[in-house]
């Protein structure tokens, strides 16, 4: 690039008014022209950094769509959530794992389970000291533990102190009331196989407050022990957290489909989606002559292309085949509408047939189909939005590479241009005394009328 040429209209105007030249206007006038091509990569910097803006917030979108596609089938969607209920939340509740079976159990809890626990004779207090002697401790049918009780460790605080760091199984406190405090010494587990035998006792005097033994109840008729309260195992994926007893007493626990759940599972994914929808209409909506800001960009239209597909998905079931059979039918603009009676009562009368459109024999349902669409696009590696993205990065540290490597060049003109405006300024100031000379010089007396063109 060459220099611009000086505009001497700042010099002539300046001289004909006898006032000096604005050095930094008439720079900033000559350096127009030469800025041009860095206000145009600017100008396509801005653009780069709207298309951006838009990518990213589509992108949350679609990841935010995911989300309830998640939601919805899987391990731990709504498709295969189960809830539970009883005659008798007193006695037994329960709680059902995602994709346990629905039905209905009978539960009579004839014993709870109980929990081994001793106390000693009562003292002053916690640190009063106590006569030398011992005792054994045994939980179960593990080893009998010897504690001596003398010098060092003859307090209930330092007895309690050893025996909770020894790993017994139990955990011991000292516990104070009206008449003194006493050691207490209770098993961590309740049951038969974690009752506390002590015995040997020349010290303290230990007195048994509970003893351990299982819980005892029925379920659909067959007996079943258990050393904890909350019952595992007795039903696949099912827990009963047996409350009270009350034998004799049959309590009915019911596991069915959480259609609540379920329901609210699938309008979250309708709202989701017509959200994306949204976002991608809007870049199709024509304002002030012109499109979205990524109208033109091929993952937008690969999106579009996804969602509309997934309108038309559709399996060989008689139940429910398709999306309209859940009451979600897909408008002219791309966007679902949901009739929740249709997909309540697809829910409560059929729910198996739903859960196999959401999720298929093999996670090769309605959830899959879509769900890989929409990876393809926000893979954090290679998706179509991640690509996308980094080339619009790139082009745009292209961009920033052009305009600081042409700042030298501005500099270096401005730096010129200053320097030519300055002497001309300094010649302008000069003039009227030189023309003073070559008048004296020539003989002209000086004239007020005379006026220099």
């Amino acid at each position: 690039m060459s220099a611009n040429p000086i505009n001497l209209s700042s010099l002539l105007s300046a001289f004909g008014s006898s006032q000096p030249i604005n050095v930094q206007e008439a720079v900033s006038q000559a350096l127009a022209a030469d800025e041009a091509p860095e206000e145009q990569w600017e100008n396509q910097q801005q653009t780069l950094q709207t298309e951006t803006s838009a990518l990213n917030s589509i992108e949350s979108d679609v990841t935010a769509l995911e989300g309830t596609l998640t939601a919805m089938a899987g391990p731990s969607g709504a498709a295969t959530s189960m809830t539970t209920s009883s005659s008798d939340s007193n006695i037994v509740t329960a709680t059902a794992v995602n994709g346990a079976a629905a039905a209905n159990h009978v539960v009579v809890v004839n014993n709870l389970a109980t929990t081994s626990s001793w106390y000693s004779g009562s003292v002053a207090s916690g640190s009063t000291t106590l006569q030398s002697g011992s005792f054994t401790i045994q939980v179960g049918q593990g080893t009998a533990t010897q504690i001596t009780v003398g010098s060092g460790n003859n307090t209930l605080d330092d007895l309690a102190n050893t025996i909770n760091g020894m790993n017994l199984g139990v955990t011991a406190n000292v516990v104070t009331e009206a008449s003194g405090a006493r050691l207490s010494i209770v098993s961590n587990n309740s049951g038969a196989a974690s009752n506390i035998t002590i015995s040997q006792d020349s010290s303290i005097g230990f007195t048994q407050a509970a003893q351990g033994q299982n819980a005892s109840l029925t379920v659909d008729g067959i007996p079943i022990d258990s050393a904890s309260n909350t019952v595992t195992g007795a039903v696949s994926g099912v827990t009963f957290n047996l409350v009270g007893a009350s034998p004799g007493t049959p309590v009915d626990v019911v596991i069915s489909p959480d259609v609540n759940s379920a329901s609210t599972a699938i309008s979250n994914f309708v709202s989701a989606f017509n959200q994306v929808v949204t976002d991608v209409n809007t870049q199709f909506t024509v304002t002030n002559n012109a499109e979205g800001p990524v109208a033109g960009d091929p993952t937008v239209h690969m999106l579009q292309s996804d969602l509309l597909s997934a309108g038309g998905y559709a399996t060989d079931s008689n139940a429910v085949a398709t999306l309209a059979d859940l009451g979600i039918t897909m408008n002219q603009d791309g966007s679902l509408t949901l009739d929740s009676a249709t997909l309540n009562s697809a829910i409560q009368n059929n729910f198996s047939a739903v859960q196999n459109f959401l999720e298929g024999t093999s996670s090769n349902g309605f959830v899959n189909f879509l769900n890989n669409q929409l990876t393809s696009l926000t893979n954090s590696t290679n998706g179509a939005f991640t690509v996308d993205l980094q080339s619009i990065s790139s082009e745009n540290s292209d961009l920033q590479n052009q305009i600081t490597n042409f700042q030298p060049y501005l500099q270096q003109q401005q730096s010129y241009l200053t320097n030519e405006f300055n002497q001309a300024d300094i010649a302008l100031e000069e003039l009227p005394t030189e023309e003073a000379q070559i008048n004296a010089e020539l003989g002209y007396a000086p004239s007020s009328s005379t006026t220099i063109l």
